[in-house]
């Protein structure tokens, strides 16, 4: 963006700000302003007992100590009830076993999840709680068995998330290596996986071995790792349980949206892209960082029509940046920012022109973007879905914009990104860009037939309100029955509707209806190649109990059964 400055008062604010830095092997601080919370640890076990246990409660309580959060130790599952779980932000399971909650235990955590809080589960979390199949959907994939304790190379997926950020591209260490039942990569993010080379006894091939996602309103992460007394003595691995705290705790934001198809731009090697302009970018520690300007950066090898791109940012102080997409090939940077659309990085501009801003055009929604933000010296994750002439931006899996080219001097679909390197002073980091190409709308626009009923998805009484039930009726070809689906997962209806699971809930039964399209996970859905529709966010099958014209759409665990498949006509 042009070099507008702001008040100095503004810059000192921001300067403050930028003190919150992670060095690679200590335990990030909690801004001073953070508020404090609780955090419960449940350690009972019903199956094996691993003497690590109260190294880790001590640990915990250490973090607890360092940044500003209490710590509660229970091995009493009478803790779970609605009332008590209400004065935590995160509950952590650690390397629990067996069966350790009732069924109306369950359903006050089920219900304290979903509500907002946080889990946390570490180690042997994953051979709990087999009978519970809400569990294995929170906890991202149960335990099937392990080789001997044994060094083996951990490969760090993700270097924004607060959990890894303070890790280098790989870590070798000593712990016990879970194998899992199933790979949960489609349904979590994934942020660590093992080398199945580096070690004896690995048997996934793809093996995730820490995670995270979105569970209904709360938020779950789950490492694998921490089997040995010394694991937490290690500041590594104490800085990686405290961004999962943190995380589901609400304490910090990072993009836990499963994250699938994406090819890899800049991960370390900048082959394919080109400066343009005055300044540069440092290359080091698979990390881009700006210095000089003002120049941009940008990724010349390809073209890019419909694509989502992601990447990850960091700023200090009252920096500037953004990442500009949709300009022809240029070597200069003023041309591309005249011809596309930068999509701001700014501490402390005006609306238009602040982080999340499409610059100079239209601003974000500041709410949204403030509650997904986190500050100068933390990590943040951009994803810029380019669909046609619209440009959506998700911070930290939320969504922050949405923006429609009609200029027709531009154009989105020009296809060439960058990265701009502002002037002196002003210094962004950058890591992980990755794009997944959109090659049409995947299914495009069409009706949604049972296969069992012979029915189509419908919208009751051709109602555009928000709520309106989704049900099944004679197929009749209008507007109410035509659902498209999009790059987003999302199926939208009458263009700015989309199918949505009531309230983001998770229980059998929950009715479908139908909101104003915002991009959470209850709004998004997967079609399956069995003609079953999942629900991402509840990972449910849309589901009908009947063939009846009028009968309800809802969500329901998985089956197979006709009543779940659909057909498209």
């Amino acid at each position: 963006m042009p070099s507008d400055r702001k008040t100095s008062v503004l810059r000192r604010l921001a300067v403050t700000a930028a003190a919150i830095t992670v060095a690679a092997t200590m335990i990030p601080a909690v801004p001073a302003q953070a508020a404090a919370f609780k955090v419960l640890v449940f350690s009972k076990t019903a199956g094996f007992r691993h003497d690590s246990i109260p190294a880790g409660i001590q640990a915990i309580r250490d973090l607890g100590t360092a940044n500003d959060f209490a710590v509660d130790a229970t091995e009493d599952s009478n803790a779970f009830t609605t009332a008590n779980l209400a004065q935590y932000k995160a509950v952590v399971f650690l390397s629990t076993t067996g069966d350790v909650l009732n069924d109306n235990q369950q359903a006050a955590f089920q219900s304290y999840v979903d509500g907002g809080g946080g889990y946390v589960g570490v180690h042997s979390a994953a051979d709990t709680e087999y009978n519970w199949p809400y569990y294995g959907q929170l906890m991202g994939a149960w335990f099937n068995n392990h080789p001997a304790i044994q060094q083996a190379t951990v490969r760090t997926e993700d270097r924004a998330h607060a959990a890894t950020a303070h890790l280098g591209t790989s870590w070798s260490r000593t712990d016990e290596w879970y194998n899992y039942r199933t790979n949960p990569r489609p349904n979590v993010r994934v942020l660590q996986s093992l080398d199945e080379s580096s070690y004896s006894g690995g048997g996934m091939g793809d093996h995730p071995i820490t995670w995270c996602h979105p569970q209904s309103s709360g938020r779950a992460f789950y490492t694998g790792l921490g089997h040995t007394q010394e694991s937490y003595a290690d500041p590594n691995f104490r800085a990686l349980l405290l961004g999962g705290i943190r995380y589901t705790a609400k304490a910090t934001n990072a993009d836990c949206r499963p994250e699938t198809g994406y090819t890899t731009l800049y991960n370390g090697s900048t082959t394919g892209w080109s400066q343009a302009g005055p300044g540069s970018f440092a290359n080091s520690d698979a990390t881009l960082t700006s210095q000089g300007g003002m120049g941009m950066l940008w990724y010349n090898a390809k073209e890019f029509r419909s694509y989502s791109v992601k990447l990850d940012w960091r700023m200090t102080g009252d920096s500037n940046s953004g990442v500009i997409v949709g300009f022809p090939a240029t070597s200069d940077p003023q041309a591309a920012l005249d011809t596309g659309y930068e999509v701001q990085i700014d501490a402390t501009d005006t609306p238009d022109k602040t982080t999340g801003a499409i610059y100079g055009f239209k601003a974000a929604d500041i709410a949204a973007r403030d509650a997904a933000l986190n500050p100068p010296g933390q990590w943040n994750t951009y994803e810029l879905l380019v669909e046609g002439e619209r440009l959506q931006v998700f911070l930290n899996g939320t969504r922050i914009n949405d923006f429609t080219n009609t200029d027709p001097v531009r154009s989105l679909q020009q296809g060439y990104l960058g990265i701009q390197n502002h002037g002196s002073g002003d210094v962004v980091s950058f890591r992980n860009i990755r794009v997944k190409e959109l090659t049409s709308t995947p299914g495009g626009t069409s009706t949604l037939k049972g296969v069992g009923s012979g029915r189509c998805l419908d919208v009751s009484g051709a109602s555009q309100a928000n709520g309106a039930q989704a049900q099944i009726w004679d197929c009749n070809g209008q507007n109410n029955q035509r659902w498209t689906s999009t790059a987003a997962s999302e199926l939208r209806v009458y263009a700015n509707k989309c199918l949505d699971v009531n309230g983001a809930g998770t229980a059998d039964g929950t009715s479908v209806i139908i909101w104003d399209c915002n991009g959470q996970n209850n709004q998004k859905w997967r079609l399956n190649a069995d003609g079953t529709i999942t629900a991402v966010g509840a990972n449910k099958c849309l589901d009908v109990s009947g063939t009846a014209n009028g009968t309800k759409a809802r969500i329901w665990t998985c089956n197979g059964g006709t009543n779940q498949r659909w057909t498209r006509v």
